[in-house]
């Protein structure tokens, strides 16, 4: 018999909706024999095999809204944590195996623990979603990895402005977007022409992160950008409607229900990308966002240029907001709503690095007489 590798079985493919096994399903191996010589029982005729597995996870995820990314990633911890157990399906193992499992990628791994959490969420949902068969509370005892606090990068109005000399094009008013509003960059880049609004000069971000929508800022100063860069958009639009194309991804079952609006200007990305692609769900030619690594690529090369060498990156864009909006005074309960944040101790990160805070002490060492000798160098 041909060996079993899970690596070809559990591949997700998300990006079509085909199921996970491309030919013929396998037949299992037979299954190892206990200490007493009996074999496993066969598992419930409503359970998914291995080889399904994957398809079941991303249809649950698809029944309560996931994104796309969530199911990559549920289906990924899926995959590893069967690997990890020597291809046993999930609703043989429990708690005991996902404890081991988390305890293995903390201890030895060394993961981060935002990783380790995500993988025991995955697991969580994989029990009881998919396999119907939750964990006990509190049954999942693993070693976790220590969270060490981390300080956000936060650049200096000089920097900022040195930043957006040295970009141009689509990529600065993204970054303008991010700056001046506070958005991560993929709530940029998903903006809908809908989305902006130009007499109330207010953003409505839409299913950001954890699902929740939000008002923010239209900066005065990306305004006019702005109306050029949807007139240009306009006209792409319009010419792709005349070539038989000009759809957009539509939310959700709103596709389903109301498939004309996919051709909406209203519905059509701010910030589309310069080429068709398919659409992972219909597998139709639609203009999708631009892709986020390339947007990133443009601000690494622009922080060069600008000698930022801080270990800078599109987040930092928006730290810099916030600390820059709490430097000025603004509430933080205030920027805590403008950043979507869900705890206010989130949001008083930023405490740290403004200059109403340790960044704006004195040190006494500046009060020292200038151009005194140092007892330490006299010979």
């Amino acid at each position: 018999m041909d060996s079993f590798r899970l690596d070809d079985v559990l591949e997700p493919r998300l990006a079509t909706g085909h199921t996970i096994y491309d030919g013929e399903e396998p037949a299992p191996p037979e299954p190892p024999p206990d200490a007493q010589g009996s074999a496993e029982p066969p598992l419930a005729a409503a359970l998914p095999t291995l080889v399904g597995l994957g398809v079941a996870i991303t249809r649950a995820c698809a029944l309560r809204q996931f994104s796309h990314r969530t199911a990559e990633a549920y289906v990924h911890w899926a995959r590893r944590y069967v690997v990890f157990h020597g291809s046993r399906h999930p609703a043989r193992m429990g708690a005991g195996e996902v404890t081991a499992f988390l305890t293995h990628l903390a201890c030895d791994e060394h993961v981060a623990p935002s990783t380790q959490n995500q993988a025991l969420h995955a697991l969580l949902f994989l029990h009881q979603a998919v396999l119907q068969a939750p964990l006990p509370a509190l049954s999942v005892t693993a070693l976790r990895a220590k969270a060490k606090p981390h300080l956000p990068v936060v650049l200096e109005r000089s920097q900022i402005s040195a930043f957006f000399a040295a970009i141009d094009g689509t990529a600065r008013l993204v970054a303008l977007l991010q700056y001046g509003a506070g958005l991560r960059i993929l709530e940029a880049l998903r903006l809908r022409s809908k989305d902006l609004d130009f007499t109330r000069k207010t953003i409505a971000v839409r299913h950001g992160k954890g699902g929740k929508d939000r008002i923010v800022p239209l900066p005065e100063t990306a305004i006019e950008p702005l109306r050029a860069h949807l007139r240009a958009r306009w006209l792409e639009h319009r010419a792709d409607l005349a070539a038989g194309h000009g759809l957009a991804h539509l939310p959700m079952a709103m596709g389903r229900r109301t498939p004309a609006l996919a051709a909406n200007w209203m519905w059509q990305y701010v910030f589309a990308s310069h080429r068709l692609t398919r659409d992972p769900d219909d597998g139709v030619l639609k203009r999708h966002h631009l892709d986020e690594a390339h947007i990133q690529g443009l601000y690494r090369r622009a922080y060069l240029a600008a000698g930022i060498i801080v270990n800078a990156t599109s987040h930092t864009l928006r730290h810099s907001f916030a600390t820059h909006l709490l430097e000025r005074g603004t509430d933080l309960r205030m920027i805590q709503e403008l950043l979507g944040h869900s705890d206010i101790t989130t949001t008083m990160i930023y405490t740290h690095v403004s200059k109403r805070g340790a960044a704006g002490v004195l040190s006494p060492a500046d009060d020292l007489p200038v151009g005194r000798e140092d007892p330490a160098h006299r010979r």
